[in-house]
């Protein structure tokens, strides 16, 4: 037997597994230290990629807007912010001149602790920060429309800012690809409607709409178009984490060129062969914060549904302190038994609340059984949402053993930070 330990929420649990179990694991180098981290942040800002520098980009502004990642990222935004904002000063920008929007698209909003342990006490006390509201039209500018069709709403304050800079982490996506740059826009700071057209059914439905695509993917070229309508949105700051959380790389400069130098680089480290499907497939959700609720995990499942044969079972280990996270996710993954049915609904009925989380989780449902280990969601809703719970990896094996052989076992610690493929197949 050989002993896996497998990230849960602040901690990891550890699982006995037959000696034959595939582990699979990132070739992410180990990043550094906080001190040397922020080196490495203020030196790619002095030499951005493809773009002017900084201080070029503040002469003459006014209003400063600054983008960061919401509360279920594993971004450094303290860290960021701490070189930014430092560097902003040094070329004469005040406090008042900044504004600093959590890009949440529609997850929900963000209260003044949870902002504070984004950004830290000194930047949460000193500056204003407020998270973005995708639902209040009031609050939004139309700038056009894509080729895709999406009508491009984004919130006003952004869109009419003198300079726009994001801050973020580039990390595998399970439809756009690859998250960072164009989606701290679309969705980040977009309005509902134009989230539900990006997230459409039949852009989801694109065989390309999945983790490691960029060119031809359908999600991402939307975003792309969407985020070059922001004129202002000029500047990126975006790290490349290990899998402790800490910074192996910076790529600062232009939203998109630097954005895919970012993709290129990080590439080259989770894309992972695999010499089989699995029957069975223990992923993670990545710990925290990413696995704080059910609907962040569903990126776990098709991160482990990739390599799991049809007919097999994933298992998903997920703390989900927050619980289900969106409770129209909850909804209308419970309507039915059959994913098909549920998959026929969406299409026939959108656009709806958060279907594109349960596009995805009924794709996985099609293919493999998912069974559950968490703290944080109740068996009866995890049974409603077609998913079967368990207490314990071992009581998930054990379940697992109820549907499938058990021959080939595929073990995923870092979860959706890798992209695992069957080697052969394309990655």
């Amino acid at each position: 037997m050989k002993r896996v330990a497998l990230p849960f929420g602040g901690e990891s649990i550890s699982a006995d597994l037959p000696d034959n179990a595939l582990i699979v694991h990132s070739k992410i180098p180990q990043g550094v230290n906080r001190e040397r981290a922020g080196g490495l942040v203020m030196a790619s800002i002095e030499h951005p990629y493809a773009a002017p520098k900084l201080q070029e980009l503040l002469s003459g502004k006014r209003r400063i807007v600054v983008l960061i990642t919401d509360k279920t990222r594993a971004t450094p935004n303290e860290l960021l912010l701490k070189a930014l904002l430092e560097r902003m000063h040094t070329c004469g920008v005040t406090k008042e001149q900044v504004e600093i929007v959590v890009a949440t698209g529609l997850h929900e909003p963000h209260s003044a602790s949870e902002i504070e342990e984004l950004v830290g006490r000194e930047v949460a006390s000193e500056y204003r920060v407020y998270t973005h509201n995708s639902d209040d039209d009031a609050l939004l500018k139309y700038l056009g429309g894509t080729s895709f069709g999406t009508e491009v709403h984004v919130n006003k304050n952004v869109a009419e800012a003198d300079l726009v800079v994001g801050l973020g982490l580039i990390e595998p996506h399970f439809f756009a690809g690859y998250s960072g740059g164009r989606k701290l826009i679309l969705p980040g700071v977009a309005g509902t409607r134009s989230v539900y057209q990006n997230h459409g059914f039949k852009m989801l439905a694109h065989p390309k709409a999945d983790y490691g695509y960029l060119d031809g993917n359908p999600v991402h070229e939307d975003m792309v178009e969407a985020a070059r309508m922001l004129g202002n949105f000029r500047f990126i700051v975006h790290v490349i984490l290990d899998k402790e959380k800490n910074v192996v790389d910076v790529v600062s400069g232009d939203p998109h060129s630097a954005h895919v130098e970012g993709v290129r680089r990080l590439e080259n480290y989770v894309k992972v062969p695999v010499p089989y499907e699995a029957d069975v497939t223990i992923v993670t959700n990545g710990g925290y914060p990413l696995d704080r609720n059910l609907y962040q995990a569903v990126k776990g499942m098709v991160t482990g549904s990739r390599v799991t044969r049809r007919g097999g079972v994933v298992i998903i280990a997920s703390e989900c302190r927050d619980g289900v996270g969106h409770e129209s996710f909850r909804h209308l993954a419970s309507l039915s038994r059959d994913p098909a049915y549920i998959l026929a609904y969406i299409e026939e009925n959108e656009p709806l609340r958060d279907q594109w989380e349960v596009q995805k989780l009924e794709q996985v449902l099609a293919k493999t059984k998912v069974v559950a280990v968490t703290r944080g969601v109740k068996d009866s809703v995890l049974e409603e949402m077609n998913i079967i719970p368990a207490s314990t990896i071992d009581e998930a094996l054990e379940t697992a053993r109820r549907f499938t052989p058990f021959e080939k076992i595929i073990v995923i610690p870092e979860g959706p930070y890798v992209i695992p493929y069957v080697d052969g197949a394309t990655g």
